[in-house]
């Protein structure tokens, strides 16, 4: 037996605060190693520089003591300034925008995650957004680990697979939104699951940029 995903560690707050910490998302609306997850506007989960498509039928484990919020702002196509803090703290005081922001400063929330199993096995990723719908999955998602914690805070882990919905926008057609659909409840030492036999990876699907 071996554990494919362990959060547990040293310095980490109490499960307990968890609750709190994670219902003041229901209020508002990467590091090394760590790829981007994001939701392209085709509907796909992808994830790394070169865009790999996330295996549909993987799951994973959320990290409760990984959602943070704060500010980001973005020029044409890069990142200009970004400011980010534990959702146990208060959002970030910010400065002017930098002049060449397109739209200011934008609320930003983030969440980290690990793959347990699939192809994507053991993929640390990071996914932030600014996105109305993306806001709004994140908040749904903390105010779901919340209410567990209050319940179990033995297990404070989603497994969640990754899901999306849509809905019709007047001038861009069809727009995607993500989705986190929790499958199970985890302790913070992760899922326990048998040794599997190592095979040759299949290609993996690239999406186009």
């Amino acid at each position: 037996m071996s554990s494919i995903v362990n959060f547990s560690g040293a310095n980490l707050p109490a499960v307990a605060t968890l609750s709190t910490a994670l219902r003041k998302l229901e209020a508002e609306v990467g590091p090394s190693g760590v790829a981007i997850l994001k939701m392209d506007r085709t509907g796909h989960w992808v994830f790394g520089a070169d865009q790999t498509e996330v295996d549909a039928e993987s799951t994973w484990a959320v990290n409760p003591y990984s959602f943070v919020h704060g500010y980001i702002a973005w020029g044409e196509g890069e990142v200009l300034g970004e400011k980010m803090v534990s959702v146990a703290d208060p959002l970030p005081e910010m400065d002017d925008a930098p002049p060449a922001a397109r739209q200011g400063w934008q609320k930003q929330l983030g969440v980290s995650l690990r793959c347990v199993n699939g192809d994507d096995k053991g993929t640390d990723c990071r996914f932030s957004t600014t996105s109305v719908g993306g806001l709004k999955a994140i908040q749904a998602l903390g105010a779901e680990i919340a209410a567990q914690v209050d319940k179990d805070p033995t297990k404070p882990v989603a497994i969640v697979r990754l899901g999306k919905a849509h809905y019709q926008h007047k001038s861009y057609g069809r727009i995607y939104t993500p989705v986190f659909e929790i499958v199970e409840w985890v302790g913070m030492e992760g899922p326990q699951v048998e040794e599997e036999t190592e095979e040759a990876a299949p290609a993996r699907r690239r999406r186009a940029v």
